[in-house]
C-alpha cells in the first residue's frame, strides 16, 4: 500500500548566476513573480498537494528566505494594532509551523543531486 508523501525538499542553494546582477544581493527564489516570491509559490502548490512537512536545502546568503516563513512578532503585532486584519491574515498564512520546517545547508555548490542528498535525515524512509 502506498504511503501518503507529506514531506517536500526544495534544493534553493544554487548561486543564481542566470538571474544576475539581481542575485547578486537577493536570492533567486525570493525574485517576485506578481505578488509573491518564487518560493511562495511553490511552497504554496505543495500545500496544496497535502504536503505538511518542508525542507529546504540553503547555503550561505539565503537568510531573506529563512525570514519569509518565520514568525514575525513586530510585523503582526504592528498590523494587529492598526486594525489590518486583511494583510495580518495574508502574513500568517505564509508562516509555517515550528516543527513543520527545516533548513540543511548544502556547504559548496555540488549539483542538485547533493543538494537532494544533504535533506536525507529530513527525508528518512519515507516518500518525498
Amino acid at each position: 500500500m502506498p504511503r501518503k508523501v507529506r514531506k517536500a525538499v526544495f534544493p534553493v542553494a544554487g548561486l543564481g548566476t542566470r538571474f544576475l546582477p539581481a542575485t547578486k544581493a537577493i536570492p533567486k527564489e525570493m525574485l517576485p513573480l506578481a505578488d509573491r516570491p518564487l518560493i511562495q509559490h511553490a511552497v504554496d502548490e505543495a500545500r496544496a498537494a497535502g504536503i505538511e512537512m518542508f525542507c529546504f536545502v540553503t547555503s550561505r546568503g539565503k537568510s531573506a528566505l529563512e525570514d519569509h516563513f518565520d514568525l514575525n512578532y513586530e510585523l503582526n503585532a504592528t498590523l494587529r494594532t492598526r486594525g489590518k486584519s486583511d494583510l495580518l491574515a495574508l502574513v500568517e498564512a505564509i508562516q509555517i509551523q515550528s516543527g513543520y520546517i527545516s533548513y540543511v545547508r548544502q556547504a559548496e555548490p555540488l549539483g542538485l543531486g547533493h543538494a537532494v542528498w544533504c535533506a536525507r535525515e529530513f527525508v528518512g524512509n519515507e516518500p518525498f
